[in-house]
Order: C-alpha cells, then sequence, then structure tokens
C-alpha cells in the first residue's frame, strides 16, 4: 500500500471525534485570521478551495491565495448582503448568447456575480489592491446598512464576486456555501475569500491527499465537505 493510500485510509478511519476537533479547529482559524482548506466532495467540483475570512486578508494572504492555491481569488457574499448592495447573478443581467444554456457538470448554476474593485485602488490586480477591496467588502458586510456600494466600488474590477444561495447548505453545497456556513459558525460576518488549489505538475485541481499534505506541512485545518455538511447542513 502506498504513503498515500495509507494516508486516505488512516484519515477515513479517524472516526467522527477527529472531524469534530478540524470543525472547532476551521472555526478558531477562521477567528484568529488564518486559512482553512475544504474539499467539496469528488462527485461535485472535487476542488479544494483554501478559505480566509474577508477581514483578514492582508496582501501577504493574497500572495499566499495566488502562489500556494492559484486558482481564481473570489469573495463570496451571503445571498441577503448581496441583494442588500443590488448585486445579481453574473447571467441574469449579460445580454449575450454565451450567457444562456449555462449547463454546468457539477450543479445547477454558477454563483458568480460582478467583478469589483475599490475605487481607492489603481489597477486594481496587484496584492495590495486586492487586499483593499476584499478587505473593504469584509467591513460591507458587517455593516451594510452604513455602506454605499457604488461609492465604494466601481465595476468591473479584479476581484470576483460570488453570491450564495439564500439559504446555504440547505439549496447547495459549493465551496460558496460551505465558507460562508464556516464564517457563521464562528460568529463571523458573511463575506469568504475562496480559491482552488491547483497542481502545476498535473495541471488539474490539487489532490485531497496533497491538499491535506500542505495545510499538515503549514499546521493548517484541512476539512471535507461532509464534515461541514454533517455539523451544519
Amino acid at each position: 500500500m502506498t504513503g498515500r493510500h495509507a494516508s486516505a485510509n488512516a484519515d477515513a478511519s479517524a472516526g467522527s471525534g477527529a472531524s469534530a476537533t478540524a470543525f472547532e479547529r476551521a472555526l478558531e482559524s477562521l477567528r484568529a485570521g488564518e486559512p482553512v482548506l475544504v474539499h467539496d466532495a469528488a462527485d461535485r467540483e472535487g476542488e479544494t478551495d483554501l478559505i480566509y475570512h474577508a477581514d483578514a486578508v492582508t496582501p501577504e494572504a493574497v500572495a499566499r491565495l495566488r502562489n500556494d492555491a492559484g486558482g481564481l481569488v473570489c469573495v463570496a457574499l451571503s445571498h441577503g448582503i448581496a441583494e442588500s448592495f443590488d448585486l445579481p447573478f453574473y447571467t441574469e443581467e449579460v445580454d449575450h448568447p454565451a450567457a444562456a444554456d449555462h449547463e454546468l457538470g457539477y450543479d445547477e448554476r454558477s454563483s458568480f456575480s460582478l467583478t469589483v474593485n475599490h475605487r481607492d485602488t489603481y489597477t486594481g490586480i496587484t496584492d495590495a489592491d486586492r487586499s483593499r477591496t476584499i478587505r473593504a467588502l469584509g467591513e460591507a458586510a458587517a455593516a451594510p446598512e452604513e455602506t454605499e456600494f457604488a461609492a465604494e466600488f466601481r465595476v468591473p474590477g479584479h476581484v470576483h464576486l460570488l453570491k450564495a444561495a439564500p439559504d446555504l447548505l440547505a439549496q447547495r453545497e459549493g465551496h460558496t456555501e460551505l465558507g460562508l456556513a464556516l464564517a457563521g459558525a464562528a460568529d463571523l460576518p458573511p463575506a469568504v475569500v475562496v480559491c482552488e488549489m491547483l497542481d502545476d505538475e498535473t495541471s488539474e485541481a490539487l489532490t485531497p491527499v496533497d491538499a491535506r499534505m500542505y495545510a499538515d506541512r503549514r499546521n493548517l485545518v484541512y476539512l471535507e465537505g461532509r464534515d461541514v455538511l454533517e455539523r451544519l447542513g
């Protein structure tokens, strides 16, 4: 038996106690501004996302997201927050044939909304600029009644917004909803950053085994989506 298979079997046999411990550690990590890793499911996207609470995304965190994860840096907002800022689903706003019949192999629809930059940024793409935009989105989610969205953010931009399902995990089990459910359980405002972890060698998503190894090397928490669903779904 290879090391990877042995590790996977050991993880599977660890039981609910280990999952509960990891779940509590994940909440503590988010509260402390540290990232957590969440794998959705093998029969869904089959991807592991690196997830931060939006308030904690410094320029150094953006650098980690693009260097260690490598996917698309997105900010997921709860449905209620997105609605309070009149943020639509992207496919509802684009009048183009390519936006029709948007069939996905892993879900009924995409969560993508608009792309934004904070108005105080320059190009919007640097680590400092994206951090500025993301942290401002976190602040906006914490106090939507005090935020005039169009006065703070411009469209298009370099930070992709995701709009969660209204009932989160009861309706959809994507990283958008998984991350926001964790933020809610940690008593944090409903704004998280999600970014897919990719593999330079295979040109595919990083496998769960390799994602767990990454987490272990850096003392980060790794969760399976089912662990979150068992506690919060």
